[in-house]
């Protein structure tokens, strides 16, 4: 699985500077970031609704296309699989293959306390004329 998705990352390297006219690789990456990302966030959806319906060649299918846009997203990003790679061998030696690491928050992502501030009393105003009288 690796070897082909590093074969498709290269194919894809190839392919960002390409002709978008001629190359869909190439019109997707010439569309930038946003445009990826959201072809990504397609094709995972897709792979959910096909999962939850129990149809597992349209599952299969669109799993490609999610490696596609995902390898697609790596490259505009300029990550490479081995990067990913490295990660998932690290997170194995914490927790095991297949446990994923629990969340945790950098410092900087943790918000303050909110400041308590000091209630003051106002001194009483003096009321007008017309608010004695009930008018």
């Amino acid at each position: 699985m690796s070897d082909s998705v590093e074969r498709l990352h290269r194919a894809v390297l190839a392919l960002q500077k390409g002709d978008p006219t001629r190359s869909r690789t190439a019109r997707l990456i010439h569309a930038g970031r946003s445009k990826i990302a959201k072809k990504l966030a397609e094709e995972a959806v897709e792979v959910v609704i096909d999962a939850m319906r129990g149809d597992r060649d349209a599952v299969i299918r669109e799993s490609a296309d999610l490696i596609y846009n995902l390898v697609v997203l790596w490259a505009d990003s300029g990550i490479a699989p081995q990067d990913v790679w490295a990660e998932m061998e690290r997170r194995e030696k914490l927790l095991g293959l297949a446990e994923k690491l629990p969340k945790v928050r950098r410092p900087e992502e943790i918000a303050p306390e909110p400041v308590r501030r000091k209630v003051v009393a106002l001194a009483p105003r003096s009321i007008s004329k017309r608010r004695r009288s009930g008018y």
